[in-house]
């Protein structure tokens, strides 16, 4: 059997393909718009590698040791040894001073800052240039009074401009 490319069609009066075939028109750019390519400032989420990572105590008394306007946030960073060496004193007192290349490499880190919850960094992600610090916490309703539980991690610098802490962010600032 021979089929004729009009066969269909001839069967259907004018007025129901004239309705087909508008139809068939609103449906080209529809499907058209659906296929383009949209270019966006999003890049997608990816791990960014930790070097080290440690958990631990640290003292009330002593958050007065973080970077300035970070001391009330639940995360942040320190980005040069100056800062670094008494923040490590006061966390880790008995243990030896990692040694970190600021220039290539920042601390990043999160805390308590409403009740006293184990932490731990699983991971941290970056997005346009916005860390995030992935941790695990325990849930506890136990109050702060003298030390609060925090982690923190070493990171590359690079391609990092700021540190998600909560709903505000910390712009990383470059070395000098």
């Amino acid at each position: 059997m021979q089929i004729v490319p009009d066969s269909y069609w001839g069967h259907l009066e004018y007025s129901l393909q004239f309705t087909l075939f508008l139809i068939l028109l609103c449906f080209i750019p529809f499907l058209m718009s659906s296929c383009a390519k949209t270019t966006t400032v999003n890049m997608d989420q990816m791990d960014i590698t930790m070097h080290e990572n440690w958990s631990g105590d640290y003292p009330v008394s002593e958050l007065g040791r973080l970077p300035e306007k970070q001391q009330d946030l639940t995360a942040g960073y320190i980005g040069d040894t100056e800062t670094f060496i008494p923040v490590w004193r006061a966390f880790m007192p008995k243990e030896i001073l990692p040694l970190v290349d600021f220039s290539k490499n920042i601390v990043v880190y999160t805390r308590n800052t409403r009740f006293y919850n184990r932490k731990s960094i699983i991971s941290v992600r970056q997005q346009n240039g916005i860390a995030e610090i992935i941790a695990m916490e325990t849930r506890t309703a136990m109050p702060i009074e003298e030390k609060v539980a925090m982690a923190m991690a070493v990171i590359p610098r690079q391609g990092v401009k700021a540190i998600k802490a909560g709903d505000k962010t910390v712009q990383v600032k470059d070395l000098l």
